[in-house]
């Protein structure tokens, strides 16, 4: 093996510090064992640039880059008279508009693919999930009765295209939001037109000269969030459900231990299911099972890892082998055989390591090509082309393996799969589905509230130890836990997707889940179903009980370990749906400039939601539940009332009062 650097030049971290992932610390011993450097290691010798944290750089332009004092931020100014806020909005902004960009892009992928599926042009995918075709066209006003599935799909798909190209009006999901929440958004003039316009237009205004008043920046840039949350993440979901099947829960494995040294192991790393999807059939095709048996295999191994692995794991539960900083260290287990990646949040350094480990790295989609990494080309209207080649190469590198093997045997066993539907139908049955025991058991105190924990993981911070101590906290204060993406991932590992994890939970919260027999966390599915969560606010609005806006309810967010600019525009637009939203590792802004009390404090005035920053679970556990508590008292729910039997002379006294 051609080591990256000698043994004795590569820096050793302190694993415990690192991860608190036994498999991950496993896989980064051996790593240094064999002199191989990933991603910790480079954390550990690149010190973040303090000033690009600050967000007090400005690089638009070719008269800077202009660097201000973030502890003396109104001390000076950019060269073409740039403040500290104007400078502080504008990157914010990009990172908001790259961020909705790649939802906004996958959706819209995605919404290709649907046409072309409905228009028959693309037979190996077909909707599988004719109900929620019909809910989704009931809701934006497309006729239903008497029709195929064909005709109302057409109908949906020129409906939803609006979502990216209409110039004027409001995106379809709109009609979701809650009211008062719409009239929010019309009275500031953010209610989204089409994503496309308004991350051109949010480019075009942080350019240098344009956009110069960090409040006006601030609020294209709410619209901007706005259309990714309620456009294109919506759309990425609806779309995927109707063409792949609404995830139920399922019982299956997360951790290295899914990997089977017997077996032909294939990855499939990124976030477009459709490449998932056709990779299922290709591992199941008996040709190449045989191909596989016949090269000394048991049969081929198919894992997830990061958001299509999160999406497979809740809709089919293909077992998951790790979050976003486990990429590397899977790797090194020397046991993979070829993994294929398409698009976001997806490691240059891969490339590196598989070279180290002779595993097969696959690049599929032209969107993301990497120097080292072979690229087969994936086409939807013949999928099969690019998953079968992806399967034959590992079946070749399995019977050439050379290398010594080690797996972590560690699996975690879990409950995946709550959509916002199967959330519904979970707390009413078939004949009275609805969100009323959510809301009844929020009223009566048995829930405190709600809150989502999502996002990625980060190397600044010890790998999943925040996700899972937050969550902890949160529980155990009898607030449901629901989350998506790489926080998923980490809480599975932790052990908390089983019912039995009932019993960190708060007594409330506890008699909830074991009446219904759920877990205290649910897993919605990758980082774009976080607009599951949208949804889900939405119906506890419109089922009444809990206020009449989004930015009554008793529920907080948090990204702890978040890294991508996916993640502020996620981030956003729940700020901007009227959700207190709490990020951990470092804050892009410098605290006490105008900009950052607009964000902080000046949004919740204006009737939107507000942010929070804290690197540390506890206190970021604390300043969710305090805000779900004076959401509480708002509503006047803050005292528990528990439910009275009476008996028939008894409830006749009281309706005669």
């Amino acid at each position: 093996m051609e080591k990256e650097k000698k043994t004795d030049e590569l820096v050793k971290l302190n694993i415990k510090d690192a991860t608190m992932c036994e498999a991950t610390a496993q896989m980064l011993r051996k790593a240094e064992r064999d002199g191989v450097e990933t991603a910790f290691h480079r954390a550990a010798t690149m010190k973040a640039c303090p000033i690009g944290a600050d967000s007090a750089c400005c690089k638009h332009c070719s008269m800077g880059p202009c660097r201000l004092n973030a502890k003396d931020p109104y001390g000076k100014v950019g060269v073409c008279g740039a403040t500290i806020d104007t400078i502080q909005a504008r990157n914010f902004a990009r990172m908001v508009a790259s961020g909705a960009a790649a939802h906004t892009d996958h959706g819209m992928s995605m919404l290709d693919l649907f046409r072309e599926v409905v228009n028959g042009h693309i037979k190996e995918y077909r909707i599988k999930d004719t109900i929620k075709l019909e809910e989704v066209c009931r809701e934006l006003g497309i006729e239903v009765e008497g029709r195929s599935p064909e005709e109302m799909a057409k109908d949906l798909y020129k409906e939803l295209e609006r979502t990216y190209i209409q110039v004027e009006g409001e995106i379809p999901f709109a009609k979701r939001v809650p009211e008062k929440t719409l009239e929010t958004w019309r009275k500031h003039g953010v209610v989204p037109r089409g994503a496309m316009r308004e991350i051109m237009e949010l480019m075009h205004r942080t350019h240098m000269g344009v956009d110069q008043h960090y409040e006006n920046i601030t609020k294209q840039c709410t619209r901007t969030a706005l259309s990714d949350g309620w456009g294109g993440s919506m759309v990425a979901t609806e779309i995927s459900d109707i063409l792949f099947g609404t995830p139920t829960p399922v019982r299956a494995e997360v951790n290295m231990g899914c990997l089977k040294e017997d077996e032909v192991n294939v990855i499939i790393h990124g976030h477009e299911p459709n490449l998932f999807e056709s990779m299922l059939d290709s591992v199941n095709d008996p040709s190449l099972i045989q191909a596989a048996k016949e090269a000394g295999a048991k049969g081929i191994n198919l894992v997830g890892m990061c958001c299509s692995g999160a999406e497979m794991l809740s809709r089919h539960g293909i077992p998951h082998v790790g979050n976003f900083m486990s990429t590397e260290a899977i790797l090194i287990t020397g046991a993979v055989d070829a993994m294929g990646v398409d698009v976001q949040c997806i490691k240059q350094g891969l490339a590196k390591v598989a070279e180290c480990y002779g595993t097969n790295l696959f690049t599929t989609n032209p969107r993301c090509h990497i120097e080292g990494a072979e690229h087969i080309q994936f086409e939807e209207h013949a999928p099969r082309e690019c998953t079968d080649a992806i399967v034959e190469r590992a079946i070749v590198r399995f019977k050439n393996r050379k290398l010594p093997i080690e797996i972590p045997q560690i699996r975690n066993l879990g409950v995946h799969g709550f959509s916002h539907e199967y959330i519904n139908y979970m707390l009413g049955g078939s004949f009275r589905s609805s969100y009323t025991p959510l809301n009844d058991n929020i009223i009566n105190g048995r829930i405190r509230g709600v809150a989502g924990v999502v996002g990625c993981t980060n190397p600044r911070v010890r790998h999943d130890w925040v996700h899972v101590e937050l969550v902890k906290e949160l529980i155990k204060r009898d607030v449901l836990v629901v989350q998506t993406g790489c926080s998923q991932i980490a809480l599975a590992k932790a052990g908390l997707y089983t019912p039995e994890a009932a019993h960190l939970a708060g007594a409330g919260l506890r008699e909830v889940c074991e009446t219904v027999g759920m877990p205290p966390v649910l897993g919605l599915g990758s980082c774009v179903d976080n607009s599951r969560i949208l949804i889900a606010c939405a119906e506890m609005v419109r089922v009444g009980g809990l206020g009449e806006s989004i930015a009554d309810l008793p529920v907080a967010g948090a990204a702890p370990e978040w890294m991508s600019e996916k993640a502020i525009s996620i981030g956003h637009y729940f700020v901007a749906s009227g959700v207190y939203t709490v990020f951990g590792v470092t804050f892009p802004i410098v605290e006490g400039t105008k900009f950052h009390k607009l964000l902080f404090e000046g949004l919740a005035d204006m009737g939107f939601g507000t942010w929070g920053f804290t690197p540390d679970p506890y206190e970021m556990a604390r300043l969710m539940v305090a805000h779900i508590d004076a959401k509480r008292k708002a509503l006047g729910i803050d005292k528990a009332r528990e439910r009275v039997l009476m008996d028939m002379a008894s409830r006749r006294d009281l309706e005669a009062a």
